[in-house]
């Protein structure tokens, strides 16, 4: 185990809307982990609220879990989650259990292509993966290949500000698009065929 990837203890963040609203989530206190900000999900969850009830979600490289909990807490009707990373998996488990939402959820620790062939269909995916390991525009590019968005499918793609990976416009359009401190999020239209 590399020193970065290490646990250092426990973090927390806290559920900013929702049923769940001002709840905490710990998660392992690791280097390789860079929850998205409130000030971000904020944002994002304001784009989504129209449609974020009743939805099938999948949050890839969850890491923390921030983006799959705060959907469910904003009505989402399921998320599942994946990271290769087992303590995080273990993590995101407990703070599902604790809000008594281990039903809604999937966990699965695994490379996020294992998920993308399993024939599930989600309307909201969140691909946020570690900035220096520059897997976001493949991952875009799997994601539509696969099938798995809906018809209406959005995706959320969170990448470093000063280098921000482009999006595979043959696949998606970019429905909206800020930034925030050292992120640069955009909220994806998935092109159907």
């Amino acid at each position: 185990m590399s020193q970065r990837d290490r646990p250092l203890g426990q973090a927390q963040l806290r559920i900013i809307g929702g049923d769940w609203r001002g709840r905490k989530l710990s998660f392992p206190s690791k280097s390789s982990l860079r929850p998205t900000t409130d000030r971000v999900r904020e944002t994002l969850f304001n784009w989504l609220a129209p449609i974020v009830n009743d939805t099938q979600c999948l949050d890839l490289c969850a890491g923390s879990g921030a983006l799959g909990v705060e959907a469910l807490s904003r009505g989402a009707q399921r998320c599942d989650f994946v990271d290769t990373d087992q303590h995080a998996i273990d993590a995101i488990g407990q703070n599902l259990r604790s809000l008594g939402a281990t039903e809604r959820a999937t966990l699965r620790t695994c490379q996020a292509d294992t998920v993308l062939t399993g024939g599930s269909q989600w309307d909201i995916v969140f691909v946020d993966p570690p900035f220096e390991a520059g897997l976001g525009n493949a991952l875009l590019s799997r994601l539509a290949a696969s099938q798995c968005l809906s018809e209406d499918g959005l995706v959320y793609f969170e990448t470093r500000r000063s280098s921000p990976e482009p999006v595979p416009e043959q696949h998606y359009e970019i429905y909206r698009e800020k930034t925030a401190g050292d992120v640069c999020f955009r909220l994806l239209k998935f092109r159907s065929a």
